[in-house]
């Protein structure tokens, strides 16, 4: 099934929910307006239509491979990352300086689903890229950034994150990795490094791998870590490749999805020591690794997202395609498409609902990353930025294990033929189950909301963010739809189970942090789903008054009322439940002795 980039639906994000007129008032964005908007994600639809998604296929069945430390990718993926960066898609959203674009993330959100949906595995090249961008962008010297950053913008060059060791998983306080000091300034590093996405491939002439490693005599735990440029081949002064590092792809992993990704085990230092350059200061490497890490978690919600659209669109069009009985209410005489039986359609509108709601999300909390860089004001940038952490954790969460159901449910849709590989379902189930373990799991992500984001500040943040869908409850009250009324009724007592859970865990967070940690996920997933619920709030109110008013296409608006009210109704429903599991069942987690397991 060929894929359609939903690029009204994204703009109808943009401009009414992330208000983008607002970002293009913004010092540096004075020409990203909805012209522009329209404009460059019509091309990246095209782009990823006709270039990307007919590979996706091709990369599952036939994967990279790896033969004496070299790994070929699919075929046609080559092809197509030369063209991808030829046509300045790396470049989106990074400085016009060194050869980006400079579009804000509002814009560069949405191309990032999109080429996500046409093929996750293509896509995670250049996730990665993006975050050694940035990394560099805020810590390496103007000369390593001169050296490095245009090279990847233009696709020449690509860029890896290397945290992951045999023995340090999340726990990098255990990175063993070493780096020596030489006369020249320079290092060099010893080590093995796993998980390495695209950590070698044949689609780009070299590859920046940015290390965590530690520096002899450096302190133990995470204050010892610094971070290191070590690109597989040398750069000359003049930023000509040289020769070959001492860096060594040993093997590449087989996978349950992302199967054309290529996940590199890495050796650093086997003839002599890996040649690496430091970025900013010793011991600092893990401060400037999050910068990566954060880009990265707010891309991989993204990807979520994006499977998740992609899923969803491949179930309509088999659910149109398959007859199968009739009808419950005998608008068939016979046997018709299976779209008409209710369960079908309870199972779509899930999957549309989900993905709709979650892409409202992760556009509002982009333009709230633009306006932390550049709003005029400082306190404006100050409360952006604030909003805009807290939503990380949510966007790259409940997106993605939101992915794995609605994945799940494209194959529930497909009955048996959704088991067979031939139909695809199953690659997108397999693919979106990566999503919620890296770049920080799912229990991860709500540790980070639990501990810094909510108890740090006794719940502050969480709860201005429930005065503000309070207002958005209050603009319901004043209309006289069903649709509103029930949207009220279900996002009015959402809001209420997450403040008593913020209240409880609060509360909790020192006097029994094993009650508080142990509804963390919960927390998290309750969290997400009344901000994505509250934002498909926001949605139906603008599609109600615009239908009043004559105004957009009333096909669509219609659509997303009924959507929005599907969320209020199947979605948002389940937030009290999860509140008590929470705040009344923290004890029966940890109530099972150990041993008895």
């Amino acid at each position: 099934m060929s894929y359609r980039a939903p690029v009204k639906d994204m703009l109808f994000c943009m401009q009414e929910l992330a208000g983008l007129d607002e970002v293009a008032a913004m010092p540096g964005f004075e020409d990203a307006n909805m012209e522009t908007a329209q404009a460059v994600l019509d091309e990246c639809a095209k782009f990823n239509e006709e270039v990307i998604a007919p590979l996706n296929r091709a990369g599952d069945e036939n994967p990279s491979s790896w033969k004496d430390g070299v790994v070929t990718t699919t075929p046609g993926f080559k092809d197509a990352f030369k063209q991808f960066g030829e046509a300045g898609w790396q470049g989106l959203q990074h400085p016009v300086e060194f050869g980006g674009q400079g579009l804000p993330k509002t814009i560069g959100a949405a191309c990032i689903e999109m080429l996500n949906s046409a093929n996750l595995s293509f896509a995670l090249c250049p996730l990665l890229t993006d975050g050694a961008i940035e990394a560099l962008l805020t810590a390496g010297t103007p000369e390593q950034q001169q050296i490095y950053i245009p090279k990847m913008i233009s696709g020449a060059w690509t860029g890896t994150m290397n945290l992951t060791e045999p023995q340090a998983g999340s726990d990098l306080a255990l990175v063993r990795t070493r780096a020596e000091p030489q006369p020249d300034g320079s290092y060099k590093l010893y080590g093995t490094k796993i998980f390495i996405t695209y950590g070698e491939h044949d689609m780009a002439e070299n590859i920046v791998h940015l290390v965590l490693a530690r520096v002899t005599g450096a302190p133990e735990g995470v204050k010892g870590i610094s971070l290191f440029i070590v690109p597989k081949f040398l750069v000359n002064a003049d930023g000509s490749i040289g020769e070959r590092n001492d860096v060594q792809c040993v093997s590449i992993e087989h996978k349950l999805g992302i199967k054309a990704s290529p996940t590199a085990v890495l050796q650093f230092g086997d003839a002599g020591g890996a040649v690496g350059q430091l970025i900013g200061e010793e011991n600092r490497g893990l401060e400037y690794m999050f910068i990566m890490m954060n880009a990265a978690r707010y891309a991989v919600g993204m990807q979520g997202i994006a499977v998740a659209e992609r899923a969803y669109q491949q179930a309509v069009a088999y659910a149109r395609d398959r007859v199968q009985s009739r009808p419950v209410d005998g608008s068939v005489a016979g046997s018709a498409t299976i779209i008409h039986h209710p369960d079908v359609r309870r199972m779509l509108m899930t999957m549309r609902a989900y993905t709709e709601g979650c892409r409202a999300m992760a556009i509002a909390a982009a333009a709230a990353f633009d306006a932390a860089h550049r709003h005029p004001d400082a306190e404006v940038r100050k409360r952006n930025q604030t909003f805009y952490e807290f939503m990380v954790p949510l966007v790259k969460g409940y997106s993605t294990e939101m992915s794995i159901e609605v994945a799940s449910l494209g194959v529930q849709v497909h009955g048996g033929m959704g088991f067979i590989e031939e139909t695809g379902a199953a690659q997108h189930y397999r693919d979106a189950r990566i999503l919620t373990i890296y770049e920080g799991t799912t229990a991860i992500q709500a540790n980070d909301l639990v501990g810094r984001k909510t108890a740090r500040d006794g719940g502050t943040v969480a709860k201005a963010i429930a005065s503000q869908i309070e207002k958005t409850e209050a603009e319901l009250g004043k209309r006289d739809s069903d649709a509103a009324r029930a949207m009220l009724k279900r996002l009015s007592a959402a809001r209420q189970a997450f403040v008593d859970v913020v209240d409880f865990i609060a509360a909790q967070s020192k006097a029994d942090p094993n009650a508080a940690f142990a509804g963390s996920v919960p927390y998290l997933m309750l969290a997400g789903n009344l901000v994505a619920g509250w934002q498909m709030a926001r949605a139906l109110l603008v599609a109600e008054q615009q239908l009043e008013q004559g105004q957009g296409d009333a096909e669509f608006l219609r659509a997303k009322v009924a959507t929005s009210r599907f969320y209020a109704d199947h979605l948002l429903s389940k937030a009290p439940a999860t509140r008590d599991a929470i705040v009344e069942g923290a004890n029966s987690v940890t109530a099972l002795a150990l041993e008895a397991y």
